[in-house]
Parts: C-alpha cells; sequence; structure tokens
C-alpha cells in the first residue's frame, strides 16, 4: 500500500475510534428514560446534554438553549462584564500614567505648586484689569454727572455701555479662575491619595497648597 494511502487510513481509524468513544445523553421527558447516542439523539436537540466518554465520565455538559429573556440578560451581562473590563483598563492606564509622571511624592507638591503659581498669575493680571476698567469707568462716570438733566452724548453712553460689558466678562473670568484652583487643589489631593495607594510612599510632610490671591 502507498506511504500516503496508508497514512489516510489511519487518520480516518483514529477518527473513527474517537468519535466511538464519545457518547450524548440527555433525559427524555417524554419517556422518563436517560437516551443516548454516539451522535446527537433527536431526543437531546434543543435541550441539555452531557457529552460521556467511553468509559461513562462526563467530558462536556451543555445547557438548553436560552429563553429570549435569558438571551436579553446574558446581552446586558455581557455589556456590563465589558464596561468593568474597558473602566479596568482605563483605571491600570491612569496608574501607570500616574506613576511615569511622578518618581516621588514630593514631585507632586512641586507640580501643584507650578499650577497653582500659574493660576495664581492669571488671578492677578485679571484683578489688575479689572481694577484698570474700574478706575476708566469712574472716569466716564464723572462725566456723566454733568448730564443728570439731559440726555448723555452718544459717545460716552456708548464708553460706559463698553467698560461695563469689559468689567462684566473680566469678573467671569476671574470666577472661572477660582474654580481652577479648585480643581487643582482636588486634582493634587486625588493624585497624591493615588500614588500612596499604589506605592505606599506618603509624603514627607502633608502639603495644604497656597492660597488663591483673591480679595
Amino acid at each position: 500500500m502507498p506511504k500516503r494511502a496508508l497514512l489516510t487510513l489511519l487518520l480516518l481509524l483514529a477518527t473513527s475510534a474517537q468519535a466511538a468513544g464519545e457518547f450524548y445523553c440527555c433525559h427524555d421527558p417524554v419517556s422518563g428514560r436517560r437516551v443516548c447516542g454516539d451522535t446527537l439523539p433527536e431526543q437531546c436537540r434543543g435541550r441539555a446534554y452531557r457529552v460521556l466518554d467511553s468509559g461513562g465520565n462526563i467530558i462536556k455538559e451543555v445547557g438548553p438553549p436560552l429563553t429570549p429573556e435569558q438571551k436579553a440578560e446574558q446581552i446586558v451581562e455581557n455589556r456590563r462584564k465589558k464596561q468593568l473590563e474597558d473602566a479596568s483598563r482605563e483605571q491600570r492606564r491612569r496608574d501607570q500614567a500616574l506613576l511615569d509622571t511622578y518618581t516621588t511624592p514630593e514631585d507632586i507638591d512641586l507640580a501643584q505648586q507650578k499650577a497653582e503659581a500659574d493660576v495664581n498669575f492669571a488671578i492677578l493680571s485679571t484683578i489688575a484689569r479689572i481694577d484698570a476698567a474700574r478706575t476708566k469707568r469712574k472716569k466716564f462716570a464723572d462725566e456723566a454727572e454733568f448730564y443728570k438733566k439731559k440726555a448723555l452724548p452718544a459717545e460716552l453712553d456708548k464708553e460706559l455701555r463698553a467698560i461695563d460689558h469689559e468689567i462684566r466678562l473680566q469678573q467671569e473670568l476671574l470666577d472661572i479662575k477660582k474654580k481652577d484652583f479648585e480643581s487643582i487643589k482636588a486634582k493634587y489631593d486625588a493624585d497624591r491619595k493615588r500614588y500612596f495607594e499604589l506605592t505606599r510612599r506618603p509624603p514627607a510632610a502633608p502639603y495644604s497648597g497656597a492660597a488663591p490671591a483673591i480679595r
């Protein structure tokens, strides 16, 4: 017999022997008896069944087909698991970024000090612009005193409206910068806490942060 034909025959025999060593069994609700076969019996289709080896040992258990309600629940559960996996993956990414950013707890303090200094500079600049605008407005307001009993000149009225708008915008910007300062403190407090959880290396002394340059 040619070598190729012999190998083919041996493979077929091995496959047949393996198939013959497995049995499919389930409970037939009609007869109340267990039904088995070397292929899946008709009575087992659409039902839970077991795959047994030639010694009667369970190789695998296959559950019954899911009901529409169970399928819907499974979809929800799979979606929940994926969300948890995504959140866990994102947390690992953030943790690694945190460890890559800070070598020691003191690095967190230095970063916070720099961030707060930048915001303080912006706050002081905004306050200076508000003070300058108010000084300019007082000049226009003093001039407007001469027109109490008659209409303001169009140009003066325009200047007053423009300066009031500028003061309002700068005040809104100042409020935003105040909130930025609070956000910075919250961010670095959270970074400090998580860094300790990851490394068990607390800072040498607690950092309270600087006070914002506001009045």
